[in-house]
This record gives structure tokens, C-alpha cells and sequence, in this order.
């Protein structure tokens, strides 16, 4: 059965400020590598067997550089929807399972967040291989990362009892992003991974799913694409409509309360590189434990990521530290107040993230 991977660009990335922008955010930045997440993320599907054109999901602000990097690596026929605004992952898929089901197929979806990191990509198509088992059998299946470290920046699974085959799990619960003490608890068990985000299921399985458990986003977004027939390559979201529609991701409009919900584990090299604190820890790091980028001078710097775009950054006598240099913001933080970043733009001073 034919795979379309669903390609989710829409985010901003508020937490990977100042390079992460309003007009640029991070899934369109070159964090790690040369090529920017939004194009790895692409690229580490083109050899999946059956695998068709994408479909991607962005901001209606975000068309050109979407256009533009998908040209840039050669790919030239994948489906583009732009929303007027984000209303988190459940009405983004809802809309391109729609769209492929107004187009004649019922493929299954490969639903992939634009701005992770994956280290190991073979072993990410063997999990994928192992979800395509299941998908094809109607379950709805999520991938969760097996812990690294007790990380507070992320949901949880619980993994329950382990299918007949061994490739699986039914899953327990979903646990919200929890307090130090509960993450060491929950990492200590072996049995609760980390919620990747990634999902696999058919078309027509996931929007069943979504009429029984969230009837209103179904509606709105069936109303949405059938009343423009959904054919085009390029789909613009009626705004007017898209604006009733309720916000709520795949986790709490479907996940949560389906019993159709099955967990493939990975071990892959993943980080959905939610903060500095994150590109730290996935970065290479010198002997003294620093990630260091750009045209950069130390003395006596540990366990910090420094990161120059432009001018010369000197850092000397400190530790634990981030530190990133653009054009016209330079920013300094504890890497243990990383996640607190996106609070600066609850002050007023909105342009700072332009």
C-alpha cells in the first residue's frame, strides 16, 4: 500500500530564538548539517518502498520558502496546504487525509513534525516498515523514542503489554511532560518512552476516528476541502472557515481515546531539537563539553553551546551557558532556562521574533 508522507512545517519555533524567526523559523534553518530539517526530514523518506510525493502542511506565509527548498532538492511535485493559521496537528492531518480521499486514493499517512533530527535512518525505516504492518490493518500507530536521559520536555508514553508478534505494544497511557522527579521514575522503569509526534495510519482510518472522537474538527474540515473539491496541488484553507475549527493535536483528539492505538518503539538517534538546551545535548561536543559553531574564541568555557553567525564571539570563565550571535539580537541563557525563552514574547514586544 502506497505511503504519503505528511510533511507538518506550520510551527514557528519560539524557543530557538534569535535564529529561529517569525519569517524563518527553525524547521527552515540550518541547525545541523548544511540542508535545513525541513529538507532532511524529506530526504529521509525518498527510499521508503511505495512511497509517493509529499504532502506538506505550512503557514500561507511560509509558500515561497516552502517552494523554494523543496526545488532545491529536487522535488517537484509534492502537495502543498497552507493554513491562515495554526490549529495544532489533528485539523492539519484531517485536511490532507480529505484532500488525498477527494483525490481518489486512501494511502496511508506518514506523519512527520518538520523540525526533528534523526541520527540513524535505516533503523527509522525499519520502524517505519513495522508501522506499515499494522497501519494496513486499520490500527493507528505512534513511534515512541526510547529515553535517553529523564528529559522534562516531553510527553510520554506508557508502553502496555507487547503484541503477539513482538513488533508492537498497546499503549497504557499517554502521560503530559512531567516534573524531574517523575521523568527519573518513569525512565528508571523501561517502560515509558518519549512521544515522538511521528504517526502512521490510513486515510479513511484516522478520519474515522477523528468523527467519533472530535465530530466538530470532522466537520469542519470535511466542509473545508469538499467544498473546493480538493484537487489542486496547491491548497489554500479558507481562513473564515478554518477559524471555527477547534485547536487540538492527534494525542487528545484521537490518541487518548481510541482503542485502535498501537506504539512501534525507536531507538534511532531522535530529537525534535525543541530548545538549545536540546541542540546541545545532540551536538559534537569538544573535550570540555561545548558545541561550538561559527567564529568562536574560549578559555575555561564547559558544557556550553556557542553559536556565531556573523561576528566574532569571545566567552571566557563560564559554564552551562548558551550563547548565539545574529545580526541584530544576540542571546544569553542558562541551559537549564532554555525552555523558558518563548516567555519573552508574552511581554509585548512582538517584533523581537520577526
Amino acid at each position: 500500500m502506497t505511503i504519503v508522507p505528511v510533511i507538518l512545517a506550520g510551527g514557528f519555533g519560539t524557543r530557538l530564538w534569535p535564529i529561529s524567526r517569525q519569517q524563518n523559523p527553525k524547521q527552515f534553518a540550518s541547525l545541523v548539517g548544511e540542508q535545513t530539517l525541513f529538507q532532511q526530514t524529506l530526504n529521509r523518506v525518498r527510499d521508503l518502498q511505495e512511497c509517493a510525493n509529499p504532502v506538506v502542511v505550512c503557514n500561507n506565509s511560509h509558500h515561497d520558502l516552502v517552494v523554494e527548498q523543496l526545488q532545491s532538492i529536487g522535488i517537484d511535485k509534492a502537495q502543498v496546504i497552507l493554513e491562515p493559521i495554526g490549529k495544532n496537528t489533528a485539523p492539519a492531518v484531517a485536511i490532507a487525509a480529505f484532500k488525498l480521499l477527494a483525490q481518489g486514493s486512501d494511502p496511508l499517512l506518514l506523519v512527520l513534525p518538520a523540525d526533528h533530527v534523526i541520527a540513524n535512518i535505516p533503523r527509522f525505516h525499519e520502524a517505519v516498515a513495522i508501522a506499515k504492518k499494522y497501519a494496513e490493518q486499520n490500527f493507528l500507530v505512534c513511534f515512541g523514542v526510547v529515553p535517553q536521559n529523564p528529559e522534562t520536555g516531553y510527553g510520554y508514553i506508557e508502553f502496555g503489554e507487547q503484541l503477539d508478534d513482538g513488533d508492537a505494544y498497546k499503549i497504557s497511557r499517554f502521560v503530559e511532560k512531567p516534573n524531574i522527579e517523575l521523568a527519573k521514575q518513569y525512565v528508571a522503569s523501561g517502560k515509558y518512552y518519549w512521544n515522538s509526534g511521528m504517526f502512521m495510519f490510513r486515510a479513511s482510518s484516522y478520519l474515522q476516528e477523528l468523527k467519533q472522537n472530535a465530530l466538530d474538527i470532522y466537520q469542519v474540515c470535511n466542509d473545508i476541502v469538499y467544498d473546493r473539491a480538493g484537487l489542486e496541488e496547491l491548497f489554500e484553507i479558507d481562513s473564515e472557515k478554518f477559524n471555527t475549527c477547534r485547536s487540538d493535536s492527534i494525542d487528545y483528539a484521537i490518541m487518548e481515546k481510541t482503542q485502535a492505538a498501537v506504539a512501534v518503539p525507536l531507538d534511532i538517534g531522535w530529537s525534535d531539537l525543541g530548545s538549545w538546551q536540546a541542540l546541545w545535548e545532540f551536538g559534537e561536543k569538544d573535550s570540555a563539553g561545548n558545541v561550538i559553531i561559527g567564529d568562536v574564541d574560549t578559555k575555561n568555557i564547559s558544557n556550553s553551546y556557542i553559536h556565531a553567525t556573523k561576528r566574532k564571539v569571545v566567552a571566557l570563565g563560564i559554564s552551562n551557558c548558551v550563547i548565539v550571535e545574529t545580526p541584530d539580537a544576540v542571546l544569553v541563557v542558562s541551559k537549564d532556562h532554555c525552555q523558558d525563552i518563548k516567555s519573552i514574547f508574552k511581554i509585548g514586544n512582538f517584533k523581537w521574533f520577526v
